[in-house]
């Protein structure tokens, strides 16, 4: 360790002027959280911008929190691997993201949002479903990015936003989504930032994805309640799935022995929906977040 810099009179008295406006506006912050002024996230964004936040403990923002204290604060640090010395501007990505899921609220500490994940076997009605959702006001439908190319009645950020393979693999790399799954030779994918910000904001999520999807998704929010379509019988699921003008012969007996697959998945998803009517699945699916 080299010898320490030699400052003047003037240079520390600076130096001490700052440290202590650091110390000032950091007791300001935890101040606003503790009143419940400032959330979590608030913080953690404030952190980003200003210096002297960031250089604030995360053990004290937490201790901070209304119901958390000492003990809790140790208990979740250790659980998420953050050291008990750590400084928030030195928290990596992943962690800043599991304490914003741990603490879920808004600046207005707005009560989060729920989400409900939609998902079964192709041809179901999984899309007639999550449209007539859309327009009801009572769920924020996310929109899914997709490889594939559109269907002749489809239309790029409405029913998808149709990307490249390059562009998809960019945004794996850069954890841009909340999940993804390889289906029928393309990528499917859920937009991470525009869900969380969604909840953030107390809108309760519809997501209307695939079931490799929704299993991802639950090991990341553990509190999102996933939901199975269901046909009223396998007939009727077979006659949706070979009146598709779209799919040949070969790709219809694909789906089919997937759909045979997917439908023994139900076990795996906390409620099941039968779709006899779509009216009474939206209905019900309303039911669940009132």
């Amino acid at each position: 360790m080299g010898a320490p810099p030699h400052l003047t009179a003037e240079q520390r008295a600076m130096a001490l002027a700052k440290a202590a406006q650091s110390r000032k506006r950091r007791a300001e912050v935890k101040n606003k959280v503790k009143s419940g002024e400032f959330s979590i996230d608030t913080v953690l964004e404030i952190a980003a911008n200003e210096d002297s936040v960031g250089k604030m403990r995360v053990r004290e923002l937490l201790e901070a929190l209304s119901g958390v204290g000492k003990v809790r604060a140790t208990t979740l640090m250790e659980r998420l691997n953050i050291s008990p010395t750590r400084r928030i501007q030195g928290l990596g990505r992943h962690q800043l993201k599991q304490l914003r899921h741990e603490f879920m609220k808004s600046t207005h500490a707005v009560a989060p949002g729920k989400l409900l994940v939609l998902s079964g076997p192709g041809g179901v009605g999984k899309s007639t479903v999550a449209s007539t959702l859309r327009t009801s006001g009572d769920f924020w439908v996310s929109i899914s990015a997709t490889t594939r190319a559109p269907r002749s009645n489809e239309h790029d950020g409405v029913d998808y936003f149709f990307i490249t393979d390059e562009e998809f693999s960019r945004r794996i790399k850069d954890d841009e989504f909340l999940e993804w799954a390889a289906f029928a030779g393309s990528r499917y994918g859920t937009p991470r930032s525009a869900v969380e910000e969604a909840l953030l904001k107390g809108r309760n999520v519809l997501l209307e994805i695939e079931i490799a999807g929704a299993k991802q998704v639950k090991a990341h929010l553990a509190q999102s309640l996933l939901v199975f379509l269901e046909p009223p019988t396998w007939e009727e699921l077979v006659s949706r799935l070979e009146g598709r003008g779209t799919d040949g012969p070969e790709r219809r007996a694909e789906r089919l022995a997937l759909a045979q697959e997917e439908l023994a998945a139900a076990s795996f998803f906390d409620i099941v929906i039968v779709n006899d009517q779509v009216e009474r699945v939206v209905e019900q699916l309303i039911g669940l977040i009132s």
